[in-house]
């Protein structure tokens, strides 16, 4: 069944569902009160905030990953020391007590990563999705 929203998680608590895949920061509320049992996570290794939830992969499902991820990003043609200097900020805030009071009841663990180790994930992610949209047939509606 497909979903434009959150009602999956009222289907799921209502037993019109048995199981979905979503976002940490959408269950783990529900998980925290008891309301939900989380069965794994889908990450390579297990999250911060559900550390007793095993992965897929632990679970018998071996390779398989699907991360939600934000970034920030800017021009191309952006001069490397401004690069530098947004990078250098922004690890500053994801480092810091603050974010991580933020970022941890969503269930998210904020990464950081250099700029380069960020466009090696990027072009990895699309390469690795594009390949199952290519042999699923996926086409935009």
């Amino acid at each position: 069944m497909a979903y434009k929203g959150g009602g999956l998680s009222t289907d799921l608590l209502a037993g019109r569902l048995t199981w979905s895949i979503e976002s940490t920061s959408v269950h783990l509320p529900m998980i925290k009160a008891g309301r939900l049992r989380a069965l794994a996570t889908t990450g390579l290794q297990r999250k911060s905030s559900l550390p007793d939830v095993p992965t897929l992969a632990e679970s018998g499902l071996p390779g398989f990953e699907f991360v939600a991820w934000i970034g920030i990003v800017a021009p191309a043609a952006t001069p490397k020391p401004v690069i530098e200097r947004l990078y250098a900020e922004t690890a500053k805030v994801l480092a810091s007590a603050e974010a991580r009071d933020w970022f941890g009841p969503l269930g998210s663990d904020p990464g950081g990563e250099p700029p380069e180790e960020f466009a090696a994930f990027i072009r990895t992610e699309h390469a690795k999705w594009g390949k199952v949209i290519r042999e699923a047939g996926i086409k935009t509606e």
